[in-house]
């Protein structure tokens, strides 16, 4: 994974000083990729100015800013989703990674990944979390935890530069233009090993499930958090889509057998 591979996603940022000191921020540290989710580039033009003037040099990471409804939208193309947050607990994830070995992590692996930062006031949602396929903090004092929006980008960018810059030719001026829709890219090439995006890891999930209760295996509540187990660790696994086609046929077939009561 390269710097170029990162995106960043600002959900519902509520100041937009922060969303100029977050492109400064970036730009410092090779990132070129901004998206912001849950509201519109429209709703930010009286601020033009006082982003532009926090920015100072990074303006061009904001003019080219995409901007999605939905964390989902915002992360479609990426093969992984992590969330940034200091609260724990068993519906805002239970493992949590530190932003140092968050960016090592992401160095061994490949395809593109996103970092979701929440609203200032209040963070990410539970319904934003668990969207994310893990959690990632910052250490801190336990006293007073709770970072600013644009220095929580500022370290995360710091640490992905430190891992992954032996990798990165320099950022230029504007990010790289993405083409088409999430999803959409560059033919992949023959043999190599591209992970499933969001959208392929939530559809093997579903699948997954689906067969699993074709066999009886929910007779109790519980098939929602399994599906996000489920896509949580394919996404974390990184796997191919060959690897994820042959997965899931593997479950597909389970469920064939047990419908024709065992005959193969």
């Amino acid at each position: 994974m390269k710097l170029t591979d990162i995106v960043i996603i600002l959900c519902r940022p509520s100041d937009p000083g922060n969303i100029g000191a977050v492109c400064r921020a970036m730009m410092n540290m090779g990132l070129g990729n901004l998206r912001i989710c849950g509201l519109s580039k429209t709703g930010f033009s009286p601020f033009e100015g006082e982003i532009r003037s926090r920015a100072v040099h990074a303006a061009g990471i904001w003019e080219e800013a995409r901007f999605f409804d939905t964390l989902k939208e915002a992360a479609a193309d990426c093969a992984v989703l992590a969330g940034t947050t200091r609260r724990r607990g068993r519906r805002r994830k239970n493992v949590t990674m530190d932003c140092r070995e968050l960016a090592l992590w992401l160095g061994s692996r490949p395809g593109k990944a996103a970092l979701a930062f929440g609203n200032e006031r209040s963070g990410l949602d539970d319904g934003e979390l668990a969207l994310c396929n893990i959690a990632s903090h910052i250490p801190a004092a336990g006293a007073f935890p709770s970072l600013n929006l644009s220095h929580a980008v500022q370290i995360y960018g710091y640490e992905l530069f430190r891992a992954l810059e032996q990798e990165t030719p320099p950022l230029p001026f504007s990010p790289p233009a993405e083409e088409g829709p999430p999803g959409a890219g560059p033919a992949p090439v023959k043999g190599a090993w591209i992970p499933l995006d969001r959208n392929e890891s939530e559809a093997l999930a579903a699948s997954i499930t689906e067969n699993l209760e074709s066999l009886g295996f929910y007779r109790h509540p519980g098939r929602e958090e399994q599906t996000r187990f489920i896509r949580d660790f394919i996404s974390r696994a990184a796997l191919s889509r060959r690897e994820g086609e042959y997965f899931g046929d593997i479950f597909a077939k389970a469920a064939r057998l047990a419908a024709q009561g065992g005959a193969r």
